[in-house]
């Protein structure tokens, strides 16, 4: 599948920003069964500095410095990707889950899958996430297995709710609340792996959303998303949807991975002024035979 991506992301401010520096995450990334056709980022105002670079876990990402007092800033951009959905896999046919964590501790050299075994700002394991994983990972279970049965509890004991958690609301909350986003789901899956000695690293990126039969697709109805990627030594990372309750096919589409969102922000910075501001993000993703919502104009 190829899909068109317009990723708007606009910030009002109430007073004037006089400068200001940002570091984005908006570029989608390379990997073996996804590849980036074409992208192009548009700042406004436009930067006196853009620059591209691929950061430590091997994300695009590009540093702007903006010299113009201004209080609008509006990052735009429009990629185009190709995905080939993951081949179909047996939960039971992988290794126990106490053999994949010891099959981990036997690979100080494999860093990708080693460092994400460790704790991080936003998926720390705490006691009420140990209470939680336990029941489905009895003694030897096959690990995919596993992960499946626990992806599907979240998706069934947690509600969905924008309004109820921030970026900031610690997971024993959520776990107290049993509501929350795609974020705070792949940071309570993320932890309960960590906290058994396994493996598992956050991805942001986007979902293709199908509009009910004989309604419009929405502009800008689609929007960020998070899930995550657990490895086993068997089947390497696997992505999986806690918020869908599904294995990642080709309706998912990678951004950035990190060991939580910490890593892959999309847009942060330092401004000088400003004061308060409005946030408004708009996220287009449709097929390539369907070019994104003014993606030749801009509003």
């Amino acid at each position: 599948m190829r899909y068109a991506i317009r990723h708007v992301t606009r910030y009002r401010y109430y007073d004037a920003v006089t400068s200001s520096q940002h570091d984005l995450h908006l570029l989608p990334r390379e990997l073996p069964r996804q590849r980036c056709l074409a992208t192009k980022l548009d700042i406004r105002p436009p930067p006196i500095v853009c620059r591209e670079r691929v950061d430590y876990f091997g994300n695009r990402a590009a540093h702007v410095v903006l010299a113009t007092p201004h209080t609008e800033l509006e990052a735009l951009a429009e990629s185009l990707v190709e995905v080939i959905a993951a081949p179909q896999l047996c939960p039971d046919e992988d290794v126990g889950w106490e053999e994949a964590a010891r099959a981990l501790a036997a690979r100080p050299d494999d860093l990708q899958a080693l460092e994400m075994t460790l704790p991080s700002p936003f998926a720390a394991p705490c006691s009420a996430v140990r209470d939680f994983v336990a029941p489905s990972f009895p003694p030897g279970r096959p690990l995919l297995g596993a992960c499946v049965d626990l992806m599907a509890r979240i998706h069934r004991d947690f509600t969905y709710d924008p309004r109820a958690t921030t970026v900031a609301t610690p997971l024993d909350e959520v776990l107290r609340i049993r509501r929350g986003v795609c974020q705070d789901f792949a940071h309570l899956m993320i932890a309960c792996l960590r906290g058994l000695g396994l493996s598992a690293r956050y991805v942001s990126g986007y979902l293709v959303t199908t509009p009910p039969a004989g309604k419009p697709r929405l502009q800008g109805a689609d929007a960020s998303h998070a899930w995550l990627a657990m490895w086993s030594p068997r089947f390497g990372f696997v992505d999986l949807d806690p918020t869908n309750d599904c294995l990642v096919g080709d309706s998912h589409i990678t951004l950035a991975i990190g060991r939580d969102f910490g890593d892959v922000t999309p847009l942060r910075g330092v401004i000088h002024g400003g004061g308060c501001h409005d946030l408004s993000v708009a996220v287009d993703v449709v097929p390539d035979d369907q070019p994104p919502a003014g993606a030749n104009n801009r509003s």
